[in-house]
């Protein structure tokens, strides 16, 4: 039976579907042979009708879980009232957004784009357009090793991944790569060319490192006395993550950019970058996007931080935190687990072998989703709307994959 036929009448056949998929998509990632059909709130199911407890929340990405109420309503209600209109145009969602956004941070600006790449490469923009103007062309970035800032050539030049380091030669220039928490290599790799820093609060992708409070707090200061630009990406720990609004709150300090995507959107692909007035330096045609302030997106977005912002959800990942922590401590000495550590619902443990690829595999077919960074690092995500009740549930899973390969 062909794939049509198959779909039209309703079928479910995985086989069928997987033989499809690695014949015509793209091989980009090691996908397992599963495809998921479904999801609500914390779980997933695939087209076996299996159930999954989702504890990586598409990389930060579904922070109110699956398939919310808020989002349903507004992809349904501005669907049917104005999807796009072009990015010549203000639109009300778009005005709504920014004003939601630009109320509830340190930020005076917004633009919106679709991903975390894209926001990152508008803060690369910004900050060479800010050296150009303010100090005599300076156009290098600082980032750290170990940072991850997106898959775009010039964001993979500006993540410091020794994996990408011989990856699509030439790459991007502009880019100088220090140490994580080391502001003595970063002054030292400081010169009369560099127009800004960029940084993550928490290095998600990098295994879950956290900037030390005492060095964030010495960086402001340093690009404050130099004049140059402190970017925060917080594509990971922005929207609630890191028990926060945003990550930045825990330092005292005010960036001067700041880029969001993944939770911001809920599911939906969106992203903002977010400034100071002073950097308010763009001119017509400098930036844009055609899906950049996207009605259809707008209202999801403002749906989505709407919630987040009555809700509180980042008292819950404070509370989350906790609780999964205790859960984890508990069984820190039964299977050796170390470095328990991250803010909010951005966590993270080492196991005492590098055999962490062999544990998210076996969790997976016991039903539960977690995500390997690194060859001995389990990092733990779960969308901002977890309860006890599943985190008992992923303790129990775990526990019994534990004891299987440990």
């Amino acid at each position: 039976m062909s794939l049509n036929k198959f779909c039209e009448q309703g079928e479910v056949l995985t086989k069928d579907l997987l033989e499809e998929a690695k014949k015509n998509i793209l091989w980009t990632a090691v996908r397992p042979d599963i495809v998921m059909e479904r999801g609500k709130g914390m779980y997933l199911w695939d087209t076996e009708g299996k159930k999954y407890l989702d504890f990586i929340g598409g990389w930060a990405v579904t922070s109110l879980g699956h398939c919310p109420d808020q989002l349903k309503s507004a992809l349904m209600e501005q669907s049917s009232q104005l999807v796009n209109a072009s990015p010549s145009f203000y639109n009300i969602e778009m005005i709504k957004f920014a004003k939601l956004l630009v109320s509830n941070s340190c930020f005076d600006r917004v633009f919106f784009a679709s991903t975390g790449a894209e926001a990152n490469e508008g803060a690369i923009k910004i900050a060479r357009k800010y050296g150009s103007k303010h100090l005599n062309g300076a156009y290098k970035i600082i980032t750290t090793k170990g940072s991850f800032h997106g898959r775009t050539l010039a964001t993979m030049a500006a993540t410091g991944k020794d994996a990408w380091k011989d990856l699509y030669e030439p790459k991007a220039g502009g880019f100088v790569h220090v140490p994580f928490n080391d502001l003595q290599a970063l002054v030292s790799a400081t010169d009369e060319k560099t127009c800004a820093v960029m940084i993550e609060p928490i290095q998600g992708e990098g295994g879950v490192h956290e900037a030390d409070c005492d060095y964030i707090k010495k960086l402001y200061d340093f690009c404050k006395e130099k004049d140059i630009l402190l970017i925060f990406d917080e594509v990971q720990t922005g929207v609630a993550r890191t028990g926060k609004l945003f990550a930045y709150e825990h330092y005292e300090i005010e960036p001067d950019v700041m880029t969001l995507a993944k939770g911001i959107g809920g599911g939906y692909p969106l992203a903002a970058l977010m400034t100071k007035e002073y950097l308010n330096i763009f001119e017509a045609g400098d930036q844009g996007g055609t899906y950049s302030s996207q009605p259809l997106g707008m209202a999801v977005g403002l749906a989505i931080m709407t919630e987040v912002l009555q809700k509180k959800l980042w008292e819950n990942a404070v509370d989350m935190e906790e609780y999964i922590k205790e859960k984890l401590y508990q069984l820190q000495t039964t299977y050796k687990l170390r470095n328990i550590r991250g803010k909010g619902l951005l966590l993270a443990f080492e196991l005492p072998k590098d055999n962490a690829r062999e544990v998210v595999n076996e969790c997976l077919k016991a039903g539960l989703i977690i995500n390997s960074p690194s060859p001995n690092t389990i990092r733990l995500i779960p969308p901002l709307i977890v309860e006890k009740l599943h985190v008992d549930e992923m303790i129990e899973i775990l526990s019994g994959v534990l004891d299987r390969i440990q």
